[in-house]
């Protein structure tokens, strides 16, 4: 468990060569990000934005509960994809861009680089640019970069995630549960401090959007899931 080279000593090894795939991977992921599925789908199929709604997030759970239908699916599918398409790509150019010799080294570079793309792709969901800087949330996003990350740690992250949700019934809970494990599950599988650093971030933007959530958990007010719209 663990790889066997750090990400640190390979960015030392890059020296200033990194700068240039760093931001390039970083602006594409972010505008990847910005593909907010619940804006599109309501804003320019529905012609009612679901921000108008609600809770007011663009996010899935806010869609179904003010849509419902069979456009649910269209925005699940353009969060998912976003994300696939942003750490792929991301991976991609890595690999093209900057020497990586040996398979420590390989491994390396792709862990860093799904992490690094997978922050940029959740921060332009959250705050799109073209939609005001007023996005999702980022659980069905940033549960997508954790299996595109690692499976060991997409097992944590959606295991914490549908553990409290169905329990509970609160999608908030499983959300916020899942961000901050997701900090832990990428220390216990790569044992990297520049990867634990970025999960943190990743996690860490999740739990801070979700604390509207938190605080009416916190009060007794916050609204339970329900598969059928009130």
């Amino acid at each position: 468990m663990g790889l066997t080279e750090s990400t640190v000593s390979l960015l030392a090894s890059w020296g200033a060569g990194v700068l240039l795939p760093a931001v390039v991977t970083a602006v594409i992921a972010y505008l990847c990000g910005c593909f907010n599925g619940a804006v599109i789908v309501s804003k320019y199929i529905l012609r009612d934005d679901v921000r108008g709604h609600g809770s007011g997030n663009a996010g899935l759970t806010n869609f179904y509960r003010t849509f419902g239908g069979p456009l649910t699916f269209v925005v699940i599918l353009t969060d998912v994809l976003k994300a696939v398409v942003a750490v792929l790509v991301g991976v991609f150019l890595v690999g093209q861009l900057l020497p990586v010799d040996g398979a420590g080294a390989q491994a390396a570079a792709a862990a860093l680089a799904k992490y690094w793309t997978g922050l940029f792709c959740l921060l332009g969901h959250m705050f799109p640019c073209m939609f005001q800087f007023k996005g999702g949330k980022g659980i069905l996003s940033g549960g997508t970069i954790a299996i595109m990350i690692d499976w060991r740690v997409a097992l944590v992250v959606w295991g914490c995630f549908l553990v409290l949700a169905v329990l509970t019934r609160y999608v908030s809970l499983g959300s916020s549960a899942a961000g901050a494990a997701f900090p832990i599950a990428t220390g216990v599988v790569y044992q990297d401090v520049l990867l634990l650093v970025m999960g943190l971030f990743i996690g860490g933007l999740i739990v801070w959007k979700h604390r509207g959530n938190l605080q009416r958990l916190a009060a007794g007010t916050e609204s339970k899931f329900h598969f059928h719209r009130s």
